[in-house]
């Protein structure tokens, strides 16, 4: 079965089906098991005893271990699903279906969205802290608003198109080892003092893995926006031109600007994480007093820019 059927196939199980729980209460799901992995290796190879160059060594090293085993599990599987026929195709899907994003990420800023009229800013800011790193007390109705749209926007290029982008590019080797070094990266490619060292090859890998869908994301989103009755797809697109490579992230500024523009807003900005301010520039010029109808705008916006992949799978497909 063609890999772009696959692709469709998988995003239509994510969207029906989302995370089966129930499963995952039996099983591990591959993200944990990759998160452990690489947990182990920085309890163990990541001593504050080292010499800053030997830690960054080692961090090569172990982001090596974790995509040569990532790698591997996605070739057995691919192999196994090979001789299965139908079944096989169907089988993959699935795995491509769970490691998608588009349904959780659809949930959890929903969840946002509905806490402002169930539980006002305080379930609010305990909803949005469940999918940023920022200090949700340090938010009012706005910066939660905010946040959870600059959410919507990284994580459709991070958690959606990338996958769908690695798979077709690499099969279910290139999908596990994207998601494995997209989890060594919000592990340990930070700045912190115990990984700016350890974490320098899983940031940095991680950032040119990106580079082609975080560009991909932004022009869905543009394209979404002209199917949207509110949309604003010339300044989505303004945006994203005079904004995106102001962004401190070398990715995120580019759906952070389309989604910036496409409805009218002004996203990213000066935020606080962990107690420490970050100075980051506006995305878009649009207003700051972010609603929660905003955020359910930015879902609508979010839908459609799925669809748009869903698009792209297609014209794979018959292109092939």
């Amino acid at each position: 079965m063609d890999r772009a059927v696959i692709l469709l196939l998988g995003q239509a199980f994510d969207a029906l089906v989302g995370e089966p729980e129930a499963l995952w209460r039996r099983v591990p799901h591959p993200v944990a098991l990759a998160g452990r992995l690489i947990g182990w290796l920085d309890r163990s190879w990541n001593l504050e005893s080292d010499p800053p160059s030997k830690r960054r060594d080692r961090g090569v090293a172990a982001l090596a271990v974790v995509l040569i085993a990532a790698s591997a599990i996605g070739s057995a599987l691919g192999g196994a699903f090979g001789h299965l026929g139908l079944l096989g195709g169907l089988l993959e899907a699935g795995v491509v279906g769970v490691m998608l994003a588009q349904r959780s990420l659809h949930d959890h800023v929903t969840a946002v969205a509905d806490a402002f009229l169930r539980d006002g800013l305080s379930g609010a800011r305990h909803a949005v802290s469940a999918i940023v790193g920022r200090d949700p007390a340090t938010l009012d109705e706005a910066a939660v608003c905010r946040a959870a749209i600059e959410s919507t926007a990284e994580n459709f290029s991070d958690g959606v198109v990338a996958p769908a982008f690695w798979y077709l590019i690499g099969g279910l080797p290139g999908l596990l080892a994207y998601k494995a070094l997209n989890t060594a990266d919000s592990m340990i490619g930070h700045r912190s003092d115990r990984h700016r060292h350890f974490g320098w090859a899983a940031a940095r890998l991680d950032d040119l893995a990106n580079w082609v869908p975080a560009r991909l994301s932004a022009l869905l989103v543009v394209a979404a926006a002209w199917t949207m009755p509110d949309g604003e797809p010339a300044a989505a697109w303004r945006s994203v031109r005079r904004d995106a490579d102001r962004h401190r992230s070398v990715n995120a500024g580019w759906p952070e600007a389309a989604f910036a523009g496409a409805l009218g807003l002004r996203l990213a900005g000066p935020r606080v994480y962990g107690g420490t301010a970050v100075e980051d520039a506006w995305m878009g010029d649009g207003r700051t007093t972010a609603t929660p109808e905003d955020i359910r705008r930015a879902l609508a916006l979010f839908r459609r820019a799925c669809l748009g992949l869903v698009v792209l799978a297609v014209l794979v497909a018959f292109g092939s």
